[in-house]
């Protein structure tokens, strides 16, 4: 924990009589402050604020924590600046919490260029399909894939994640054919928890010749899907539409090498499946050290084709 940042966030609830306005003032969401306050307390080892429904009090341990986190902050003050020219470079340990499809496949290519970019800094990987907590993990950055992000999370959009519904030469050659989404109701889909495991959304891009009557440029179909597989790791999901075991919805960056090989055939071209925003989440906007805000802005670029 950054007892720094702690005590600063713990005289702010003071100054400002509640956690919601010290999260406005200090650009945190609540959860990270009440995160920072728990740690304080933990830390100090008594509880340091009454609270009540209207207001908050300090306890008298909360009185003395005070006294020592304003002059804790005080001296941090009057710590000697670097030059803005050094500070200015990005330096040190970023730590980044993303997929395994992630940590595999698309983040190598944004890391390479920026260790090579800034040889004072250095990157770890947390791989996990699971969302962490940024601060009991001590993450600099989590890269979530979703279009249902917590509105109370601080994050960056990094990008758009493309997908691709599409199975193996094996699996086609020995089921009905797809030629409209409807068709997937009948297959065994693998899903993958990120892309809706119940749900698969098209819109319709272009109408082929044998098309009914009915169908519309930018009609949208939303297809229950199911099948006897599913993952909360896309790894998974993908290996196993190799494996010719059923139809898969992959994010396009995974499913390409394979798709250009010929391993993996794409279907339904006339009609695009729901993409999805790809996040960089993180602790704070305010004194956003270099490293990290230099990551997103390389990821940025990634996103869009300059790297």
């Amino acid at each position: 924990m950054d007892r720094l940042e702690a005590a600063k966030v713990f005289v702010t609830i003071v100054e400002r009589g509640s956690m919601i306005g010290a999260a406005e003032a200090l650009d945190m969401s609540r959860s990270m402050v009440t995160r920072y306050l728990a740690e304080m307390e933990e830390w100090s080892g008594a509880r340091l604020l009454h609270r009540s429904t209207r207001r908050l009090s300090l306890t008298d341990a909360g009185e003395q924590v005070l006294d020592y986190c304003q002059r804790l902050l005080e001296l941090a003050q009057e710590v000697p600046a670097v030059s803005h020219a050094q500070s200015a470079q990005p330096r040190g340990l970023l730590r980044i919490s993303c997929s395994q499809f992630m940590a595999h496949l698309l983040l190598p290519s944004v890391v390479r260029p920026y260790l090579a970019q800034y040889p004072q800094a250095s990157v770890n990987f947390h791989v996990t399909s699971q969302t962490v907590d940024l601060v009991a993990e001590r993450i600099d950055l989590a890269i979530r894939i979703t279009n249902e992000l917590d509105p109370t999370l601080i994050a960056r959009r990094l990008g758009e994640c493309e997908s691709v519904v599409c199975a193996a030469p094996s699996y086609l050659a020995s089921h009905s054919a797809i030629t409209h989404p409807e068709d997937l109701t009948r297959h065994n889909c693998l899903t993958y928890s990120y892309f809706g495991d119940v749900m698969w959304r098209f819109t319709q891009t272009t109408i082929a010749a044998k098309a009914t009557p009915t169908q519309e440029v930018g009609q949208i179909f939303n297809i229950p899907v199911k099948g006897n597989l599913s993952a909360n790791d896309s790894m998974v999901v993908l290996n196993a539409t190799l494996a010719g075991e059923g139809v898969a919805m992959q994010p396009l960056w995974a499913a390409k090498p394979h798709l250009d090989s010929g391993a993996l055939v794409p279907l339904l071209r006339e009609f695009k499946p729901q993409s999805l925003g790809v996040y960089g989440v993180y602790q704070s906007r305010k004194h956003m050290q270099p490293a990290l805000r230099a990551m997103m802005d390389m990821l940025v670029q990634h996103f869009n084709g300059a790297i």
